[in-house]
């Protein structure tokens, strides 16, 4: 049997699904269903809710941050670029005044993770889902 290692992209492409797993899973409600950051539309984790990044997904450091990650309608994650101004009123409202200048400053620094970084962080997630998933009874 061979040894086989996933690539770097193939680990943060898994740690990509269980993260937006979880960013619309914590704040679901018991149905399932999750309001959009910026428009306020509800609709259910699974169909037609995405994992919106106020900054960057390009940008590493702030990729997997939990404040920097909402979850959003395709509408406004794609079609309407993220809505980036609504979201950086609604970080500061929610998280305090200057958390969205936090993150743009954050973002611009240079995180370096290594294969280890990315197997723990999938671990966790994909734990953390599938608690979530069960203490709300949802699929």
């Amino acid at each position: 049997m061979t040894n086989t290692k996933k690539s770097i992209s193939k680990l943060k492409k898994e740690l990509d699904k269980f993260f937006s797993l979880y960013i619309r899973l914590r704040d679901a409600n018991e149905y399932g269903m999750v309001q959009c950051y910026t428009c306020g539309c509800i609709k259910p984790y699974n169909k037609g809710m995405q994992c919106g990044h106020f900054q960057s997904r390009s940008h590493l450091a702030t990729r997997f941050d939990e404040v920097n990650c909402q979850p959003q309608c395709v509408g406004c994650n794609m079609f309407k670029q993220g809505e980036q101004y609504k979201f950086a009123l609604q970080l500061d409202g929610k998280y305090g005044e200057g958390t969205a200048d936090e993150l743009m400053y954050l973002a611009k620094t240079t995180l370096k993770m290594s294969r280890v970084d990315y197997e723990e962080k999938i671990s966790y997630y994909k734990k953390i889902v599938n608690k979530l998933k069960k203490e709300k009874g949802i699929e």
